[in-house]
């Protein structure tokens, strides 16, 4: 079985080959494993209230939009809300939809001295599937991980 500190090795070096600005990639099971087993790890899903609100909320993870519903503009006090809630000495897990804004958010993140970011790969929802719906193909939710629905 896989420890910690072997998983964020994977993920450090998945990150490196993939030329990410931010210390390593993580897919959701991977980063569940993390959490569950790190009690410094800490979870930041920066997806919209709306879609905290109509698609599910992953139970203990701190919220901060990095775009806001509707028109998704960016969150001007994202790395603010960041820097208040979390530890930034400390590992980030980032959490989106997909992974294209958990991406984003892990690289602002690192800009600004957060030494320690993750991006969880395919996200809360994951790609869409040959129905052109999300959820059952990849991520967080077909992973079968905890998550709430409101």
């Amino acid at each position: 079985m896989e420890t910690t500190a072997t998983i964020l090795e994977t993920a450090q070096q998945r990150a490196r080959e993939m030329g990410l600005p931010y210390k390593g990639a993580l897919l959701p099971i991977e980063a569940y494993r993390v959490l569950q087993e790190s009690m410094q790890a800490q979870l930041v899903d920066v997806r919209s209230r709306a879609e905290l609100d109509w698609v599910g909320r992953i139970p203990g993870a701190t919220e901060i939009e990095l775009r806001s519903y509707p028109g998704m503009h960016p969150n001007p006090g994202f790395l603010d809300q960041l820097a208040g809630q979390v530890d930034k000495s400390l590992p980030v897990l980032f959490i989106c939809r997909s992974g294209a804004r958990s991406n984003q958010a892990a690289a602002i993140a690192s800009e600004a001295d957060f030494t320690d970011c993750y991006n969880i790969l395919e996200g809360f929802e994951g790609d869409k599937d040959e129905s052109g719906h999300r959820g059952s193909a990849s991520g967080w939710k077909a992973a079968g991980l905890p998550w709430v629905q409101s």
